[in-house]
């Protein structure tokens, strides 16, 4: 849609001007909303029409059912995928080890995220540990090595 009414092309369709009343009419019910949401979600993402429509998706999502995770619709999984900041298998693993409720699968996988941060200072902390050890080690034989060193040049 446009504003200048002799441009018909593709970029022009691919915005949505709010100046326009005919356009408000236009995508409020192609997207199925009221003018003031439109009118909100161009504010928050822009003039994009395919920005909008995703934002109109997603916000139609959290309104929907906020509690469960549904992994047969796509647009959840990619939803509760960016959410949890997790890829969509191991969201798919989550919901089967734990149920659809997505509470119960946020702690899962930020139970399983400390776990691993956990495991991985235990892991550097034996790191450090040994490489302390080793060069404890090293000191010592160095030193004694030194101390005879200096035995044997008295001696000598």
């Amino acid at each position: 849609m446009a504003d200048d009414k002799k441009k018909r092309g593709g970029m022009d369709r691919a915005l949505i001007a709010l100046s326009e009343a005919y356009e408000v009419s236009y995508w409020s019910k192609k997207l199925k909303i009221t003018p003031a949401k439109l009118k909100a979600a161009v504010k928050k993402v822009g003039r994009s029409a395919k920005k909008v429509e995703a934002y109109i998706k997603l916000q139609q999502h959290k309104a929907a059912d906020g509690a469960r995770i549904a992994l047969s619709q796509p647009y959840e999984v990619r939803y509760w995928s960016k959410k949890f900041k997790v890829t969509p298998a191991k969201l798919k693993a989550a919901v089967g080890a734990v149920g659809h409720t997505s509470k119960k699968v946020g702690e899962y996988l930020t139970g399983k995220q400390a776990t691993k941060k956990a495991a991985n200072k235990t892991v550097k902390k034996t790191a450090r540990k040994s490489a302390n050890k080793t060069a404890r080690r090293t000191v010592k034989k160095t030193g004694k090595r030194a101390a005879k060193k200096s035995a044997m040049k008295k001696a000598a």
